[in-house]
């Protein structure tokens, strides 16, 4: 195989986990957004949306297209619950207290999985078969072509919903200034909610359709969401176009890394990219351009 062929394929390969990170990354931007903090739970939220799914095709006999909406239904009301009962009753608004009070229930919710599903390695089918598709010599799998077209239709739908419809546009008003939408007459609490189910519901679809091309366990969105949250970085902390940026950058680098050099280091390769930015451009890609808060 050729280096060209080789490197079609780690591109893909790239492409479909920064999807991945991509998604993740938007679910951190918007609750950062919302309330300043860093939401650990979101790396929960990913390991929820394929226990669910899980759960319903296996144990209901859901079909995948119902199976994939209840999950990310499921997921979305949990991340409501973690606003409504954890974050909002706190007393102090201080953002370190809210980070440490999302790791506790971060905790909890790992704890409670590994009750209800147990520490086994589980499966769950792809959407549409297992036949690759072979374009320009890379084999791009039929799930890989689910994660681009969903990842791209929850872009979409993020840019219309902040930038067409009133919620959208009353989330953003509330994520710039609280005290300002609140005198306008913006309920900040309920945006603040909704940004919570918004990220919930993020972390749903991806840990879904990552589920079927790896293993699923109670603690899979662990790894994955400290990589979207790289991704988040890298892109701009806070800023949407960034974060799907970071996630793509972030993917290719790893796979070209992992690839070209071994797979030993892919994981450290994403950590790495971390520190570099944190330590050479802190504000993030596109740190310095106008941030599109959510």
């Amino acid at each position: 195989m050729s280096i060209w062929d080789q490197f079609a394929q780690f591109l893909v390969s790239g492409l479909t986990t920064g999807s991945i990170y991509a998604l993740i990354a938007l679910g951190f931007c918007i609750t950062h957004n919302s309330t300043g903090i860093v939401n650990f739970t979101q790396v929960d939220f990913i390991s929820l949306g394929g226990l669910v799914m899980y759960s319903c095709l296996f144990g209901a006999g859901v079909p995948i297209p119902a199976a994939f909406c209840l999950s990310v239904l499921a997921v979305t009301l949990v991340a409501a619950m973690v606003e409504r009962f954890a974050i909002r009753p706190a007393k102090s608004r201080a953002v370190i207290v809210l980070i440490f009070i999302t790791i506790g229930v971060s905790i909890l919710m790992r704890g409670v999985f590994k009750l209800l599903w147990g520490k086994n390695q589980m499966a769950v089918p792809s959407f549409s078969g297992e036949a690759p598709v072979v374009v320009l010599n890379a084999a791009i799998l039929p799930q890989s072509l689910w994660i681009f077209f969903i990842t791209a239709v929850v872009v979409i739908f993020l840019h219309v919903f902040f930038n067409k419809t009133q919620t959208g546009k009353a989330m953003r008003a509330a994520s710039f200034n609280r005290r300002a939408a609140a005198l306008m007459g913006i309920n900040v609490d309920r945006m603040v909610l909704l940004s919570f189910a918004l990220s919930g519901a993020l972390g749903a679809v991806a840990g879904i359709i990552i589920v079927p091309i790896t293993t699923l366990s109670y603690s899979i969105g662990v790894m994955l969401g400290l990589k979207g949250f790289a991704a988040a970085v890298l892109g701009g902390y806070g800023n949407s176009v960034g974060a799907v940026l970071g996630g793509l950058t972030l993917g290719v680098l790893e796979s070209l890394g992992a690839g070209m050099i071994s797979s030993t280091y892919k994981d450290v390769i994403a950590f790495t990219v971390l520190l570099l930015v944190l330590f050479m451009k802190p504000s993030g890609l596109l740190g310095h351009g106008e941030k599109e808060r959510v």
